[in-house]
């Protein structure tokens, strides 16, 4: 007797056809290792063509269309093509010792240096009045001494700043009064300070810089926002309290 046609008497399984294997896994992140550890260029160039092209070329693809990330005046081809060329500048950045994955570390900083350059675009289309006018406007003429304004205390050190908080957070990662999402939330944090320099690109926008932050930190600790606003009093109160002894 034979089921559904099958002439070998076995049954059929119905259901989904199995997915096909994720265009970034396990393969493409020891590819990956071995691309940081290559000694030659002829290496890389092989490991690169090889294992890694194509599947950043798709990673890339699928970030500019999920996140619609388009800018003016470029077409699909040259922002993928810009995108990924900034990606490669940055890959030697990712430290395969923190244990984290290539995937998500390239995600972000493809995403981030979309999201920074269509600001900094709309930033040049919305400009009407350059700095360079104004700065020869305040030099050029005389103004009341009641609306000058005289900043104090500019001279904080950034690279300082979060070197100090990158230690304090690396003491508060071994605090074991941490509940799980507070432990997730600083984990998080201690990555992003310590690729600061390559993972927010191309702003000056406070409230720019905040929503990446958030982004960043719900893919890392798959916490809703609500759950990371109540876990980040504790880390901005460290911070906070940083800079007022910093300042003194």
């Amino acid at each position: 007797m034979t089921l559904s046609g099958d002439t070998n008497g076995e049954i059929k399984k119905k259901g989904r056809k199995p997915k096909a294997d994720n265009y970034f896994d396990v393969r493409e992140e020891v590819a990956v290792r071995m691309f940081l550890s290559a000694t030659t260029y002829e290496e890389k160039n092989y490991i690169y063509n090889e294992s890694l092209r194509k599947p950043l070329d798709k990673m890339i693809s699928s970030i500019i269309r999920r996140y619609k990330l388009y800018r003016k005046d470029m077409d699909f081809i040259e922002i993928h093509s810009d995108t990924h060329s900034f990606l490669m500048t940055k890959i030697d950045k990712f430290k395969p010792s923190k244990e984290k994955k290539a995937y998500s570390y390239f995600g972000t900083i493809c995403k981030n240096y979309l999201m920074g350059q269509i600001i900094k675009d709309q930033k040049e289309t919305n400009r009407k009045i350059s700095y360079e006018d104004i700065s020869y406007d305040l030099e050029n003429n005389n103004l009341r001494p009641d609306l000058v304004y005289y900043i104090d205390n500019d001279n904080l050190d950034t690279d300082k700043l979060i070197n100090s908080y990158l230690l304090e957070l690396e003491k508060t990662i071994s605090d074991k009064t941490l509940n799980e999402n507070e432990r997730k939330l600083v984990e998080s944090l201690y990555e992003i300070f310590l690729h600061h320099e390559t993972i927010f690109q191309s702003t000056d926008n406070n409230k720019f810089n905040k929503n990446i932050i958030l982004l960043s930190l719900r893919e890392m600790t798959n916490l809703s926002t609500k759950e990371i606003r109540t876990c980040m009093k504790k880390y901005k109160k460290l911070y906070f309290n940083l800079i007022q002894g910093m300042v003194k």
